[in-house]
């Protein structure tokens, strides 16, 4: 009998353009995997880099990042900042030989409940192709 890798997947989300397209996709019953554990950031701005590590070392086996577009930042250039920080602690997964690729950040507005389902679940799809988390 063979159980199939379910992957454990953190999500950082903005209270705006992050939690709310999780809301509406949970409120139009739109399916997605429910391997994901949301944990809503008053801006993704304010997201640090020992957070999305925290998160492995915790082991999620995938981190998401949901921020708002860059052009349109509730605070301006909050998610600028955290596609910086995305970018930086992907570079130093790979340094420690830990796949880039379970890190990633997404843009959204608010009415993509959509966008959000079909993220989870190519997520989790690339997220059960790496494997677990070889840090757990």
């Amino acid at each position: 009998m063979s159980i199939e890798f379910e992957p454990q997947i953190t999500a950082f989300t903005c209270r705006y353009c992050g939690s709310v397209p999780a809301d509406m996709a949970g409120a139009g019953h739109l399916l997605y995997p429910a391997n994901i554990k949301m944990v809503t950031l008053p801006c993704t701005g304010r997201l640090d880099a020992q957070y999305l590590l925290a998160a492995f070392e915790q082991g999620a086996d995938g981190v998401c990042v949901f921020a708002c577009g860059p052009d349109n930042c509730h605070h301006l250039t909050g998610s600028q900042r955290a596609a910086r920080r995305t970018v930086y602690v992907k570079d130093l997964l790979r340094q420690i030989g830990l796949q880039p690729e379970r890190l990633e950040i997404f843009h959204l507005g608010i009415g993509q409940a959509q966008d959000f389902a079909r993220i989870v679940e190519e997520m989790t799809a690339r997220i059960r192709e790496l494997g677990p988390n070889p840090l757990r």
